[in-house]
């Protein structure tokens, strides 16, 4: 793997991207000058992460499934937590579906 921009090789900025879920996504989008790698998991982190905050504060409003429906979102939110740390810290460019796409295309856009 190459370096990136941060100083860190590519697999291990990539997983990092997701340690703190959205938040370090945003960081690394914010800090990545020359990696399309870690500016890919980065974007792939705070869309996933993003999304899951959001539908979680929402679905805690419903009355009698709310707590439900969020354990089931923070079930689904570790899991794909896990899996994209050990795809990113493993060097691939693992793309989720509907959200792998969007990632690169803004990842793509946002390039310098």
């Amino acid at each position: 793997m190459n370096q990136s921009s941060t100083g860190l090789s590519e697999n291990v900025a990539g997983a990092l991207c997701y340690s703190l879920l959205w938040i370090t996504g945003l960081i690394f989008l914010l800090v990545e000058r020359s990696s399309g790698y870690v500016r890919f998991h980065a974007m792939q982190s705070l869309l996933v992460f993003g999304l899951i905050s959001v539908a979680g504060v929402v679905v805690q409003l419903l009355p009698g499934v709310g707590a439900f429906l969020g354990g089931v979102l923070g079930l689904l939110a570790v899991v794909l937590w896990i899996v994209l740390m050990v795809k990113a810290w493993q060097g691939e460019r693992f793309k989720l579906p509907l959200i792998g796409d969007e990632a690169e295309r803004q990842a793509a856009r946002m390039a310098p």
